[in-house]
């Protein structure tokens, strides 16, 4: 038996089960000084549920600890590290990652979903970018329930670290940044086990990739409608080639991706430090969200005319797909990562998002 298998033992599964009654029994808590609980209900994919403090101990009962669903499948492969709120805020690479949760089986390799990367950031939204952007939205699903999903914040939670210095010096780079990056996770890359909660929260993602030998991170975000990175895939140098690919299959679908390399001074941010401290390929994914269009007030985030959650969401999953198979046309047999979906990813666009969900 593999060390992967192992992992499935009682107590493993009496966390699932006590985490599945916690959901049950309501939406969003939060435990007095630990981390917040969300509605994500795992479907059948699901096979282990981790947390990041298994990674870093230090985390464990922090706003920073968070849940990581592991989906394996039945045939050995790869192993993909997919990551939605890193910045919360961002709510189509969350509501992404939920998605592959409750209705994605791996068919080969492991697939480690993080829904919430930054836990501490997802409690409410502190408005950065637009201070008319909601508190969180309400899907409904094809059974007529609501669900409701909060809308986050960019950064940690003030209250969750100590007070933001003038000058944020990256370790170990020594790139200087406004004092608010501090509580940017997509600035602490490869994060230190005995820093800051937010840090931590990176080195313990970085565990994760080592020790359980994550060949492709990727990284979901959202940026606003007119910035440059709308429709945007980053990819390190070395993972370039398979980038490339994975645009060019999106063009012929009709999806416009742009690629941009990832540069060697962008130290802090995921795409660039996964690639350098660890042997993954890793990539970024950008859609574009009315919530962070400063000039649009009380923006629409799930129904936009120009760009509704669904669309984004299919946008994410179809490009998530495409660099996978990407990266499997050049992996070892043996390395392979297969992900389906009980439904066209594309029958996403144009249609109400809570309907796909448990």
């Amino acid at each position: 038996m593999t060390h992967i298998t192992t992992r499935l033992v009682r107590p493993a599964r009496l966390r699932f089960i006590l985490v599945l009654l916690i959901l049950v029994a309501g939406s969003v808590l939060t435990v007095s000084g630990g981390p917040a609980s969300h509605d994500i209900r795992p479907g059948y994919g699901v096979t282990d549920l981790r947390w990041l403090s298994d990674y870093l101990p230090a985390l464990a009962g922090t706003p920073g600890d968070s849940p990581v669903y592991v989906m394996e499948g039945k045939e050995e492969g790869g192993t993909l590290l997919l990551l939605g709120g890193t910045h919360p805020n961002e709510i189509a690479a969350v509501m992404a990652a939920i998605l592959c949760v409750e209705q994605g089986e791996v068919s080969q390799g492991r697939v480690f979903v993080i829904p919430h990367t930054n836990n501490s950031a997802a409690r409410y939204n502190d408005g950065t970018y637009n201070p008319t952007s909601p508190q969180g939205i309400d899907l409904i699903t094809a059974s007529g329930e609501t669900r409701h999903f909060l809308y986050g914040s960019r950064y940690t939670q003030i209250e969750d670290q100590k007070v933001d210095p003038e000058i944020f010096v990256h370790e170990p780079s020594g790139l200087e940044f406004d004092g608010i990056e501090a509580r940017n996770l997509n600035r602490n890359h490869p994060g230190k086990a005995d820093g800051t909660l937010t840090q931590q929260i990176s080195y313990a993602l970085f565990q994760l990739v080592e020790q359980e030998r994550v060949n492709v991170v990727i990284d979901m975000h959202e940026s606003s409608i007119t910035s440059r990175l709308a429709n945007m895939v980053v990819a390190h140098p070395r993972a370039l080639d398979i980038g490339a690919m994975a645009t060019l299959d999106l063009e012929m679908a009709g999806i416009i991706m742009k690629l941009e390399v990832s540069q060697e001074e962008f130290h802090g941010l995921s795409h660039r430090e996964f690639g350098d401290y660890t042997d993954a390929y890793a990539f970024l994914l950008e859609t574009p969200n009315p919530g962070q269009e400063r000039s649009i007030e009380y923006p629409d985030v799930v129904n936009d005319p120009k760009a509704p959650l669904s669309h984004r969401v299919r946008t994410q999953l179809r490009t998530v797909m495409a660099i996978i198979e990407n990266y499997t046309l050049i992996a070892a047999s043996d390395q392979a990562i297969g992900i389906e979906f009980p439904f066209s990813i594309d029958e996403l666009e144009g249609a109400n998002l809570g309907e796909f969900l448990r």
